[in-house]
This record gives structure tokens, sequence and C-alpha cells, in this order.
């Protein structure tokens, strides 16, 4: 009866572990089929996913920062933040005798892409081109001369007025430029405003050469500078860095210690004082170069331009369109052939 009773409950566990085994292995082949047609399934979503990833990839050398004969590839911040007109200071140096001679062409050209974010920076009250400015005329009550004195006052009003902004880059251009508002933007896209960048073009062959005098015994001191005349850019980062030898009439005072005009100044200050390297960007253009070099092509590409005249003859960009009595320095044509959406402009 025992022997046999035992052997009823071993076919019955016998029965039941095969019964389990049987239930596993169909979840475990459900759950096999359910997971292939998952996988299948995602399949074209991957793929796409992929081929997405490939075109933005193709895209990527498109948006891959600019850089100069004279610019390594690191100078350039990978995927910096993203910059917009407003995260822009624009400074005009100028000054009372050339308000009528060289404003109406800038406020009738490039001004009318950056009203909001341009100041010009003169040495006297001027309502007439107070109100043509859209009353962003500062007077900095610095002299009218062209001294080194005069001139350092002019940048030092222009870092402090930056200072108290919330704007991520300071661009300084003298009233002899005209600058490519939407490449200028489209340049500091390239670079982080949160790092250290000092962004010009120098007007010498190598760096300047200075004597120390306050060291013993005295040093020479070398540095580069960004010609104030092509105009130059600032990073915030560098600029508060800058704070404690050039806020609130410090930068005066250094420009007086070294005896040499605001750009020079603002290189030393950089660049000797900070140790902070000047990055060369070829597309800022002076009155101290001859502008009929520069490309029809390229035009689009550039960032300042300038003129001068010399004796009888023009220094100027080369490029058709006004009559050269009417456009002598050749903003206006320049403008048209950059922005032929303008009213003035020939249809």
């Amino acid at each position: 009866m025992s022997c046999s009773g035992d052997q009823v409950i071993f076919e019955m566990n016998a029965r039941h572990r095969r019964f389990l085994q049987t239930l596993s292995l169909a979840a475990l082949l459900a759950y096999t089929a359910l997971f292939a047609y998952q996988t299948l399934s995602r399949g074209g979503v991957v793929d796409e996913e992929n081929v997405l990833a490939e075109k933005l990839h193709q895209r990527a050398p498109l948006e891959e920062p600019s850089v100069t004969s004279e610019t390594s590839s690191a100078t350039a911040t990978l995927r910096p933040p993203s910059t917009v007109l407003d995260d822009v200071f624009i400074s005009v140096k100028t000054t009372k005798n050339y308000h009528r001679q060289r404003l109406p062409i800038i406020l009738k050209t490039w001004f009318q892409l950056a009203k909001a974010q341009t100041w010009f920076f003169t040495d006297t009250d001027d309502p007439e081109f107070q109100l043509k400015t859209n009353g962003h005329m500062i007077n900095t009550n610095c002299s009218s001369s062209h001294n080194r004195k005069a001139l350092c006052c002019k940048m030092s009003v222009e870092f402090d007025t930056f200072i108290d902004t919330d704007k991520k880059w300071f661009c300084h251009f003298d009233d002899d430029n005209y600058v490519n508002v939407p490449r200028l933007v489209r340049f500091l896209g390239d670079y982080n405003p949160r790092e250290d960048w000092y962004l010009g073009k120098p007007s010498i062959q190598a760096p300047l050469e200075i004597i120390n005098k306050e060291k013993k015994p005295t040093q020479k001191v070398k540095f580069w500078f960004a010609t104030g005349g092509a105009g130059f850019c600032l990073s915030r980062a560098l600029a508060l860095k800058m704070m404690p030898v050039a806020s609130g009439g410090k930068f005066i005072s250094t420009g007086e210690k070294i005896r040499l005009p605001d750009d020079v100044t603002m290189g030393y200050i950089i660049e000797h004082l900070l140790k902070k390297p000047l990055t060369v960007v070829d597309q800022f253009h002076s009155h101290l170069e001859p502008m009929k070099f520069i490309r029809r092509e390229i035009l689009e590409d550039q960032i300042s331009f300038s003129y001068a005249r010399n004796k009888d003859e023009w220094n100027v960009v080369k490029i058709e369109g006004f009559d050269t009595k009417y456009d002598t320095n050749r903003f206006l044509s320049l403008h048209c052939f950059l922005f032929p959406h303008f009213n003035f402009c020939p249809r």
C-alpha cells in the first residue's frame, strides 16, 4: 500500500514537472518571438536615426570655425554657445570734427543692421546726431585731439560702458570703418565668450618692443596688439579679467605709463600683463592696407573695411556701383553689393 502510494505520488510529480517545463518552454518561445518582432519593427527607426546622424555629420564642416592662415584650428572653441546680434556691444570712436564728414554714411548703411547694439563715443554734445543715432551717442568728455591720452580716454569710457552691460562681446571700430554686421555675428559664434579671446589684426610685421622702466635694470617687453583702425573684439571673460588694470580710468593711467595710444595699450594689458595671446583674424581690415586687393568674390566673408585718401588717390574697396563723386569711400556701393534689398540700392 505504501509502495503503491509512493509510486502514484512520483508519477504525479513527474507529470507536474513535465507540465512546468512545457509551460516554461512555451513562455521562452513567446518572449523570443516578441523580442524578434520588436527588434525588426524598430529597425526602420534605427536606420533613419543613423541616416540623419550621417547627414548632420556631413553638414558639420559648413559650421566649423573659419581659421585664417595665422590662426590654428585650436583657437576656436568646439560647440560654443550660440551668438546672436544682441550679444554684441559695438562701439564706434569718433570726434566732433568728423560727425558730419564720416557718420552719415555709417548711419545710412551698416548702422541700420545694428541700431540697438551700436554706440558712438565722441567728445562733445551733438543734438542732431544724438537724434539720428536714436540716443546712442555718448559724450566721453575727453579731448577732441588725436593724442594718446585723448584716445585712451575714449577707449576707457568704451570699455567701462561695455562692462556695465550684460553683453558677451565688446567690438571696437573707428568712424572710418564699414562693419559687415551679419558676418561679425557669425564669426563670433565660433568662439566662446566665457573663455579669454582677443580677436583682431596687427598692423605691424613683428611684435612691438618697448622698454619697461619700472623694472631695475630696465627690461624689454614684446607684445602684439590689434590695430584699432581695423577693429577688434574682446570676450566678456577676458574683459572681466582686465578690470583691475583697465576699468574706472585705470586704462588711461596704463596708457600714460607706457606712453602709447589706445589700441597699443589694449594689447599691452592683454598680451603682456594678462599673458593672453592675440588671435589674428585676417577678415578685419584697416586703411593701413590696400583695400583694392580685397577680391570681389570674398567681400561677403570680410568683417570690416576702411578707407583713406593718399594725396590724390583714394585707398578704397574696388567695387562697382555708385559714381565715385557721390560715393567717394565706396561704402554705399559696398553696402548695396552685400545687402541689395535696401531701398536706395539700384534694382
